[in-house]
């Protein structure tokens, strides 16, 4: 019998998805933050806001692009903003095999925001 079949399983899930619910007004909320830090981290500003860059010293500040680190974390914060918001205005019509893919969507844009990071917003050294 698979696991998923179990009554206690069963129970658990149903006594979680009761609970998950909460007002509306504060996913929009969230959502709309994040929007909102998107545009302004694609606008080139709040270089501030981006985690590590804002605690590097002088020296390591100097080895990256702020305009275009900006426009990175702006660009991959802006399609986890996109996708949260198709998931939370969508969550009663999708599967449980859309929401496994957000969550590995959600997963590779870190990831490949890291990687740019790391690689195109370093200045070149002459």
């Amino acid at each position: 019998m698979p696991l998923w079949n179990d009554p206690l399983v069963q129970t658990i899930y149903r006594t979680v998805a009761d609970h998950q619910t909460g007002p509306d007004w504060l996913a929009y909320l969230v959502i709309g933050i994040l929007a909102i830090l998107s545009v302004v981290l694609l606008s080139g500003h709040g270089v501030n806001l981006i985690a590590g860059y804002n605690t590097a010293s002088a020296s390591e500040k100097q080895k990256y692009d702020a305009k275009r680190l900006c426009r990175v974390m702006g660009g991959g914060m802006s399609l986890i903003t996109v996708s949260m918001f198709l998931l939370f205005y969508f969550q009663d019509r999708l599967s449980d095999w859309w929401i496994g893919f957000e969550v590995q969507f959600v997963f590779v844009i870190v990831i490949a925001m890291i990687v740019l990071a790391n690689t195109w917003c370093k200045k070149k050294e002459k």
